[in-house]
């Protein structure tokens, strides 16, 4: 068996994410007393009630996620040590400190800031988000460039089948339209607050290129894929892929199949939902594909490897 590990990303978090595993297992309950040292706000109150309504507020999502992933990770590494380690967006900040390259403090103030400038990059209801499905790369792309009419562009190439598009609304509305004539199954707008991973989170990567001046990042001791080239990463560019990844397309697709390429045969999600280990499937079914977010996914996982 050759594993990776891979970590949830945003647009996965549910009220009550991470609770089961800080209430069962000492190290995981640690890494939400490491994360409520270094935050302004009450982060088990959040991830496991969210009395207060924030939860889907990009930059509380951050760092609530990163935390329940970081939580998953404490469950298993135990008893599994990956080959590989990688995430969806977001999560790619986890991989990094599975990976060995990022501290779990620096990682949890990093994606707050990150939260936060995403947030003020693009007034909401200025851009948004849409799934295209039943479409491919190409076809996808040709459409979005008889679009001069705003700013529209491919954000995620999460599997076979399925891109995301980001941009301002009345772009995405004309997208969406040439898109159905041009095919497409269906076009569905996705609940998130701006256009992630497009050219109109400039200001966001400008400002967050500057935290990372600040950051110590160490050599990886377990390889990390980034999601803006689906390849390594390394000491050296690990700063100015976290820039462009921002307002980057997430290569998704091509980072799994490099996984596979490299000998990976069993993938594992940590993290809230199994929103990856769908996107594993539709990728290549031959491959074994587990998650945890709680003891039983845990228990269960554990009992498939070991078999």
């Amino acid at each position: 068996m050759k594993a990776a590990f891979i970590f949830a990303g945003q647009g996965s978090q549910y009220i009550g994410m991470g609770k089961d595993l800080a209430e069962n297992i000492k190290e995981c309950n640690e890494v939400f007393e490491m994360a409520r040292e270094v935050l302004d706000f009450d982060i088990k109150e959040l991830c496991f009630k969210d009395s207060q309504g924030k939860i889907n507020q990009t930059q509380y999502t951050q760092p609530a996620i990163l935390t329940v992933n970081i939580a998953a990770l404490k469950a298993i590494e135990k008893e599994i040590t990956p080959s590989v380690v990688a995430g969806l967006s977001l999560g790619e900040y986890s991989a990094l400190v599975a990976g060995g390259m990022l501290d779990f403090k620096d990682a949890v103030r990093l994606v707050r800031k990150r939260g936060q400038y995403m947030e003020e990059a693009v007034p909401v209801g200025v851009g948004g988000m849409c799934a295209v499905l039943g479409l491919g790369k190409k076809e996808v792309e040709a459409v979005l460039k008889t679009i001069s009419e705003g700013i529209v562009e491919a954000a995620n190439f999460n599997c076979p089948g399925q891109i995301v598009i980001g941009g301002e609304v009345e772009a995405l509305k004309l997208a969406e339209e040439r898109l159905k004539a041009a095919g497409a199954k269906k076009v569905l707008p996705l609940s998130v607050s701006g256009p992630f991973h497009t050219s109109m989170l400039l200001p966001a990567a400008e400002k967050l290129e500057k935290e990372l001046e600040n950051i110590a990042f160490k050599e990886p001791k377990i390889p990390i894929i980034s999601n803006v080239h689906g390849d390594y990463v390394t000491k050296e560019d690990v700063k100015i892929l976290l820039k462009k990844q921002v307002m980057s397309s997430v290569l998704w697709e091509q980072s799994i199949y490099r996984m596979i390429e490299d000998g990976v045969d069993t993938f594992i999600e940590l993290g809230p939902g199994k929103v990856l280990s769908g996107f594993v499937k539709k990728i290549n079914r031959s491959v074994t594909v587990c998650n945890v977010e709680d003891m039983k996914s845990l228990e269960k996982t554990l009992e498939t490897i070991r078999r």
